[in-house]
């Protein structure tokens, strides 16, 4: 299953980026040397690896939770088995480069930015799921509430940590961008591939 394979290598990469620095600054996401260096790699394998165990942990858990639902059960019933598989590795894989663009651009000649992490990917996977099954519970903060809730809920949040963060008002280690772009790469590609999702997600909700 596509969801297990992405966990295990991720668990791998990430692990072992844990005990090898060069390594791990070798794949991380750093604009300066994509354009310099045309080392373009990045935009994707600085989604393996992770910061710490923590990050690792709860990236993990959310693709468990709403990648195995998305292959195994909407993706197939919708789509069929092959085209299913399909459509998830390009919602996954999209989500990477979604999350990253935007991000590189604002930074291509900032030598001292990088980031890591798969959270553009799984805020991708996350928010198709949404799209599909709105009303499911999802617990955001250790609170459950339905899934249509805790996705206004993220992106309100992320688009306004971001504006903070670029008025300098507040400073952490998280892209806050990267959730953003994955979440709306995610919603997108769910409506350009099922486009009567949209109808379905007012409908469930009203």
């Amino acid at each position: 299953m596509i969801t297990y394979t992405l966990l295990g290598i991720i668990a791998v990469f990430s692990i072992i980026c844990f005990n090898n620095r060069e390594a791990m600054n070798k794949y991380l996401f750093y604009p300066y040397a994509i354009k310099r260096y045309k080392e373009h790699y990045r935009f994707l394998t600085h989604a393996f690896i992770h910061g710490d165990i923590i990050h690792l942990l709860f990236n993990c858990l959310a693709l468990f939770s709403f990648g195995l639902a998305l292959e195994e059960h909407f993706f197939p019933y919708y789509f069929g088995e092959k085209l299913g598989k399909l459509y998830f590795l390009i919602l996954f894989t999209g989500g990477i480069y979604a999350a990253s663009i935007t991000e590189y651009f604002r930074n291509k000649d900032n030598s001292s930015y990088t980031s890591l992490g798969a959270s553009g990917a799984i805020s991708a996977v996350m928010f198709s799921y949404i799209i599909l099954s709105p009303k499911s519970t999802i617990g955001l903060f250790f609170i459950p509430m339905p899934g249509w809730i805790a996705g206004v809920l993220l992106i309100g949040l992320s688009m306004f940590l971001m504006q903070r963060k670029r008025k300098g008002l507040h400073q952490d280690h998280i892209s806050h961008e990267s959730h953003f772009w994955g979440a709306i790469f995610g919603v997108v590609f769910t409506i350009i591939i099922k486009p009567d999702s949209l109808t379905s997600f007012f409908n469930q909700i009203f």
